[in-house]
């Protein structure tokens, strides 16, 4: 509601402004009027300006009495229009007004912190029972010479499920079981993030991340970098066209759980999603 407020207050303004440039334009001799005005409170300044070794009761003598014409003449001006800017007004602000009372939601969807799920099954798995971590792989199948050449950075990787929160751990669980029924076994490359390493991280390059300490939803539990577990192996390259259908599903299924995929990003990160929650980058 508070954008929506914002944002009427915004076409306020602009109707205002749409009103009274269609009063100034609407004849010479009223722009005759204002540039005559104009000329007069660039005069009174530049004399304010010149007399500035008067004293200050002096300046406030001249100045004040100039102010106060001019605003009378503003609000009479605004009292004898006050019709058209009426009309303006409720033409500006009346869509925004109407889109808020007629949603079905009270924001809109693609900047929603919180997306709802978006069918009935999916919103039965996550309000279900509690679903169980999958078993941890074993530390040598991150520090592989194929998994290095992607993301080295990985064997110092925490992977701990407890460590994240508890309602995006239920949210990520439901997409691994989703994907599972697809021929994809997930497998968990990263998950909370110290902001020492994010610190680590940042420094090494924009292809790695871009945010500092604090920034990234890793610090908060809320994150986490998935690839594939194939054949005894990690697939993390999304050279492999198998691999790619398993991150368009991977995306797909965790935006339908409310999570944001970085696949849509511009600097795009597949395998990473997140859970905006509400105020989260204000509190460390």
């Amino acid at each position: 509601m508070g954008a929506t407020y914002f944002f009427v207050f915004l076409g306020a303004i602009y109707g205002a402004a749409i009103g009274f440039g269609g009063w100034y334009v609407a004849g010479n001799d009223r722009r005759r009027q204002w540039r005559l005005r104009l000329t007069e409170i660039r005069a009174a300044l530049m004399g304010w300006l010149g007399a500035r070794h008067q004293s200050v009761t002096f300046r406030r003598r001249q100045v004040r009495p100039l102010i106060l014409r001019h605003a009378d003449h503003v609000r009479n001006l605004l009292h004898r229009h006050r019709r058209a800017l009426s009309l303006a007004l409720v033409i500006l602000c009346a869509p925004p007004i109407l889109v808020q009372l007629l949603a079905s939601s009270g924001g809109l969807e693609d900047y929603d912190d919180m997306p709802r799920a978006s069918a009935p099954v999916i919103a039965g798995l996550l309000q279900g029972e509690q679903l169980v971590p999958p078993p941890p792989l074993p530390p040598e199948l991150f520090v592989t010479r194929e998994i290095a050449a992607e993301r080295n950075e990985l064997a110092s990787a925490n992977r701990e499920w407890n460590a994240f929160d508890a309602e995006f751990r239920q949210r990520l669980l439901t997409v691994y079981q989703l994907m599972a029924k697809r021929g994809y076994q997930m497998a968990l490359l990263e998950g909370y993030r110290s902001p020492e390493r994010q610190t680590s991280l940042a420094r090494l390059g924009p292809h790695v991340t871009n945010a500092g300490a604090y920034q990234s939803y890793h610090q908060y539990g809320l994150a986490a970098d998935s690839a594939f577990y194939r054949d005894g192996r990690i697939v993390i390259s999304e050279r492999d066209p198998w691999a790619m259908e398993g991150y368009r599903l991977y995306g797909q299924y965790a935006e339908s759980v409310g999570l944001v995929w970085g696949g849509r990003w511009q600097l795009m990160d597949f395998g990473h999603v997140e859970l905006r929650k509400p105020k989260t980058m204000a509190r460390r």
